[in-house]
């Protein structure tokens, strides 16, 4: 779409602000009109179709959130950002949480606006391309890509719904929920379905990543700043400039990191170590936790004024005890997925009397359990047909044919059902190996499984 045929409202009561907008808008080919007050405004947006609108929270005659309020229900399709006091987090968040599209605070970056305005207008301009088609605002904003969220259920249709609309917005997201129900999978719908989907996304655990090494993985270093920083790099930060950065974990950030993630947040610019001088960065957070963080604030492992920003806006992901529903679909899904990652024949079909078993199993490891299971079962499977015995729910094998896990492995952070199971699968294989002096075909009879279930064990184990 031709930017020059887009028009924005500015709202402001400071003559000079208004012109240093107009000035600066209209350099980006864009018609600007501007109103000084909120009736003006209101007029204006009676009078007039814009494509974004930019307004201060403080003016003669009310308050912007009010502004904000009602074009998020009368123009919904209108992106609208507000322009706030530096350092006022509180009225950002406020006005976030009121569905504004984004925030700069004074004295107004003109940079920062310049990308702002852009992103929005980008959003925009999907939307009415949308409509020139003939497609309704719901289809442009509810794309087949949602469909990557397996499921019927009211429950991830309800995820559904909520990420359409977050993608619209550039709102810091927290995704809760427990682990392996497929947060990162809605993040990066999120960051997909949003002006940002040509952008970077970059997922970090912050729980993977040594307290000590966290400032330069972050914000980066120049070269020389400290032992072993042999050349300059560039944080996770400014590699998701333009795009996304998922903090997974994000209540496992220490709080000496909490602090400096704060006023990146609020600087939107960060200072790499060994810097003189901050560097901006146009980046959309998203967290994630399976951890609850209230409990964390409340006990002070975890800083309220980092999680009232970060928790703009909450979307849970339901278990997959909430939602067996869609068992079915998602076990067809992944049951395709792995037959082209494995490159093996036709798809298996799982038996009735197994689809009940799938169906009433207490998945504490979610969707991710699920696929382990799965992947086991097409292992295990002698013919085309995965039965009750292939999904191995209650059992674990022969104990006689490899050795009992052990006390220390039951008892380590390792030891969940699925890592013993593996453990013994795998040592099998290998003895078997050995017996057959490296014969596949010989191995597969030691072991009385079919050829194709031990090609299966070799693939999925890596071994050569």
């Amino acid at each position: 779409m031709n930017p020059g045929l887009q028009r924005v409202l500015v709202i402001d009561d400071e003559p000079d602000i208004r012109e240093l907008l107009d000035l600066t808008l209209s350099r980006m080919g864009l018609k600007v009109t501007t109103a000084e007050d909120l009736a003006e405004a209101r007029r204006q947006l009676l009078a007039n179709s814009f494509s974004f609108c930019l307004t201060d929270m403080r003016l003669p005659d009310g308050n912007g959130l009010d502004l904000v309020r009602e074009i998020s229900e009368q123009y919904p399709e209108l992106p609208c950002a507000v322009i706030t006091a530096h350092g006022k987090v509180e009225d950002a968040v406020n006005a976030l949480k009121m569905g504004a599209f984004d925030f700069v605070s004074k004295p107004v970056d003109l940079a920062v606006l310049r990308k702002l305005v852009n992103t929005a207008l980008r959003l925009r301009g999907n939307e009415e391309e949308a409509q020139a088609k003939g497609e309704s605002r719901e289809k442009a904003v509810q794309p087949t890509e949602l469909d990557r969220m397996i499921g019927k259920s009211a429950a991830i249709r309800q995820c559904q719904a909520m990420i359409a609309k977050l993608a619209r917005s550039q709102a810091p997201v927290l995704i809760s929920g427990e682990s392996g129900s497929g947060k990162e999978l809605a993040a990066r719908l999120i960051h997909d379905l949003g002006p940002r989907g040509d952008g970077p996304f970059i997922p970090v655990n912050c729980g993977a990543i040594p307290s000590e090494l966290m400032e330069s993985e972050f914000f980066g270093h120049k070269k020389g700043s400290f032992t072993g920083a042999n050349a300059d790099k560039d944080g996770l930060f400014k590699a998701a400039d333009g795009g996304t950065l998922m903090l997974d974990e994000v209540a496992d950030l220490p709080l000496h990191m909490q602090v400096k993630l704060l006023r990146v947040i609020q600087e939107k610019a960060v200072m790499p170590i060994g810097a003189r001088e901050e560097v901006k960065v146009d980046v959309r957070i998203v967290s994630a936790s399976h951890q609850v963080l209230k409990p964390l604030v409340e006990s002070g492992k975890f800083r309220s004024d980092l999680y009232f920003r970060l928790n703009v806006i909450e979307l849970h992901m339901p278990s997959l005890q909430e939602r067996r529903e869609d068992i079915p679909l998602l076990a067809k899904h992944f049951l395709q997925e792995i037959s082209e990652q494995w490159h093996e024949g036709d798809l298996p079909e799982i038996s009735p009397a197994a689809m009940e078993e799938l169906k009433n199993h207490n998945y504490t490891g979610n969707v991710r359990e699920l696929i382990n299971i799965l992947q086991r079962a097409v292992t295990m499977a002698e013919g085309s047909v995965i039965h009750p015995e292939d999904l191995m729910l209650e059992h674990v094998g022969n104990p006689t044919e490899a050795s009992a896990p052990t006390a220390e492995q039951m008892d380590s952070g390792d030891g969940t059902l699925d890592t013993v199971i593996e453990d013994i699968e795998k040592q099998m294989l290998e003895e078997a190996l050995k017996k057959a002096r490296y014969n596949k075909t010989k191995a597969a009879e030691i072991l009385g499984i079919s050829f194709r279930s031990f090609r299966y064990k070799l693939k999925k184990y890596g071994i050569e």
